[in-house]
């Protein structure tokens, strides 16, 4: 009877080790999901980042305001009748441009427009007039 007994454990013992151990076991699993669940979190920060660049695809494609935006801030172009206006500090130094100030990428510098537009009343408050063509 004790033989019976020992022989059952070390078989059940057997039967365990695939199971915890083995190939498809509970361990593997585990690290299994562990690097499934940090591929899904990688992929979600991708499909993020190319919904950002098919968005600004569609600007540059659709609209004239990325095009603009951009010959401002990394070209430094400013539009016909605008006069651009750079703050500097006691030093020398450009100062900061307020928040929302429209210009070129240089520190302190704002683009303003030259005389008031004429279709000012026409526009309602917040709106832009059409982009002419940015020059340097």
């Amino acid at each position: 009877m004790r033989l019976i007994i020992v022989c059952l454990t070390a078989l059940l013992l057997l039967i365990q080790y695939p199971l915890w151990l083995g190939k498809g076991g509970w361990l593997s699993v585990r690290k299994l999901d562990g690097q499934v669940q940090l591929a899904r979190k990688k992929n979600d920060e991708l499909r993020a980042r190319n919904a950002k660049l098919e968005s600004e695809v569609h600007d540059l494609q659709q609209g004239t305001g990325a095009i603009e935006e951009r010959a401002r801030y990394e070209l430094g172009m400013i539009r016909q009748n605008e006069i651009f206006i750079q703050v500097l500090d006691a030093n020398g130094a450009p100062v900061a441009a307020p928040a929302g100030a429209a210009g070129s990428s240089a520190p302190g510098a704002v683009a303003v427009p030259a005389s008031p537009p004429a279709t000012a009343s026409a526009s309602p408050a917040g709106a832009s007039a059409p982009a002419s063509s940015p020059r340097h």
